[in-house]
């Protein structure tokens, strides 16, 4: 059997051959998978006369489309489902996120759950160190109202000189 002569080659069909085969395989596969029993089909069928399962297949064609239907709908349901349970963690981790936020923007429910108290001074601004601070162009010196008078004897030079040299 294992050499064949070069007229035994020729006169084979492997075509054929590699057809029934990926038939065969692909049922064997669709079976497993819906967990039928795979039909043996008997080595001495003459090739020339065609399997006859037309009784057996009306009748499981239909109750594969039923079984397929259930199927589809069982996994719908289940897509359905995990979808919602993703919605809803969704839902939960943004509450929880937006809880979070609203409780450290307050720095006094901080000081329950056991925060520093020293998180309570006022933040220094940037320029409260620097040298020319309130040297705005129209800030006040001590509320004093820098006004001109047009008597000397009250004008505000002639109280300082007075106040500083006199008394």
């Amino acid at each position: 059997m294992g050499q064949e002569t070069k007229e035994e080659v020729f006169a084979k069909d492997f075509k054929r051959d590699l057809d029934d085969k990926e038939r065969s395989s692909k049922r064997h596969r669709t079976d497993l998978k819906r967990g039928r029993a795979v039909p043996e089909l008997p080595s001495t069928l003459d090739t020339d006369e065609p399997f006859d399962s037309s009784s057996d297949d009306s009748s499981s064609d239909e109750d594969d489309t039923g079984e397929l239907l259930a199927e589809l709908a069982r996994i719908k349901r289940e897509r359905a489902n995990e979808l919602q349970k993703k919605d809803a963690e969704k839902a939960l981790e943004a509450e929880r996120i937006r809880k979070e936020t609203i409780l450290s923007g307050n720095p006094l429910l901080k000081l329950g759950a056991g925060g520093p108290a020293s998180e309570f001074n006022v933040k220094r601004r940037w320029d409260d160190d620097v040298v020319f601070k309130n040297c705005a162009k129209g800030a006040d010196e001590d509320g004093k109202n820098d006004r001109f008078i047009n008597d000397t004897i009250r004008s505000e030079f002639h109280k300082k000189f007075m106040s500083k040299y006199i008394k």
